[in-house]
């Protein structure tokens, strides 16, 4: 088998398929997330807290020349911004696997199948042959 034949092979399988399609989705979903939470969760957040922008939060170490700066507001947003994006995950997962969960479910017990026509009508007649 040839290289370019056993890739074909490789990339048209369903696992790799699906897998193409979930990080295309989910760079979506991640742009939907930061959006919500730049756009909207953080400046309401901001405002209870005194209008600050929490990306601007910052402390810096040092005098002169050499000085560091530690950004915790950055952190502080990607911190939110994990923590939205996975509690939707959280959720989507819970209502798949809720959705699994009726699939896999099996009927309601059926009731014990009672005697067929043919063990009836034998016993009637083995009875009538007792008498």
């Amino acid at each position: 088998m040839g290289f370019i034949s056993e890739f074909k092979e490789f990339a048209m399988k369903g696992n790799v398929l699906d897998m193409a399609v979930g990080v295309i989705i989910g760079g979506a979903f991640g742009k939907i997330v930061s959006s919500l939470v730049d756009d909207v969760l953080m400046p309401l957040v901001g405002m209870l807290v005194g209008n600050v922008d929490f990306t601007g939060l910052s402390f810096q170490f040092g005098v002169g020349e050499k000085v560091s700066v530690l950004k915790y507001g950055n952190f502080i947003q990607n911190t939110v911004d994990f923590l939205i994006v996975a509690f939707c995950i959280f959720l989507m997962l819970k209502a798949i696997n809720k959705l699994n969960r009726k699939k896999e479910e099996p009927a309601e017990p059926a009731a014990p199948a009672g005697p067929t026509q043919e063990e009836l009508l034998t016993e009637i007649r083995d009875l009538l042959k007792k008498q």
